[in-house]
């Protein structure tokens, strides 16, 4: 195997006990929860925020009732919001954004940090992963009508 040309970061390679992320599997047998904030999905922690000390966030979330209305418009206090959709498809609408952005099956949305948005819709077998930074963060309601084109001001 060659090198890559890119430099490194920091001296290595580590040992376990000094890398910069712990060793972690989650495994098909983590239990899904259903205490989030919306009942039509249910959501199992996939370790990385234990691995990274909070720095990175992931979630295995899927359907489990059919799309009842939008979430409203919020927007998140974080750095990074990836979604990756492993089935059917998912609906978002971004403040600034002219379309409506459909995200299906095999896609990945790198999601435009801070930017207020609205889930207006998604397929009743929507099984997504989604990744953060940071693992924990704040969410921002900002009210109005949840079909609404664009957030209130």
């Amino acid at each position: 195997m060659e090198s890559t040309p890119t430099p490194t970061r920091y001296a290595g390679p580590l040992s376990l006990e000094s890398a910069l992320s712990k060793l972690a599997l989650t495994d098909a047998s983590t239990p899904f929860h259903r205490d989030g904030p919306r009942a039509d999905v249910e959501s199992r922690d996939l370790g990385l925020s234990a691995a990274t000390g909070g720095r990175i966030g992931a979630r295995h979330l899927r359907a489990i009732n059919p799309f009842g209305q939008p979430t409203g418009w919020h927007w998140h206090d974080m750095t990074a919001h990836i979604n990756i959709v492993l089935r059917g498809w998912i609906r978002f609408r971004y403040a600034g954004v002219p379309q409506d952005v459909t995200v299906s099956a095999g896609e990945c949305l790198s999601q435009p940090a801070g930017v207020p948005h609205n889930v207006v819709g998604r397929s009743d077998d929507l099984e997504l992963i989604e990744i953060n930074m940071p693992a924990d963060y704040a969410t921002v309601d900002l009210g109005g009508p949840l079909d609404a084109a664009q957030p209130p001001p």
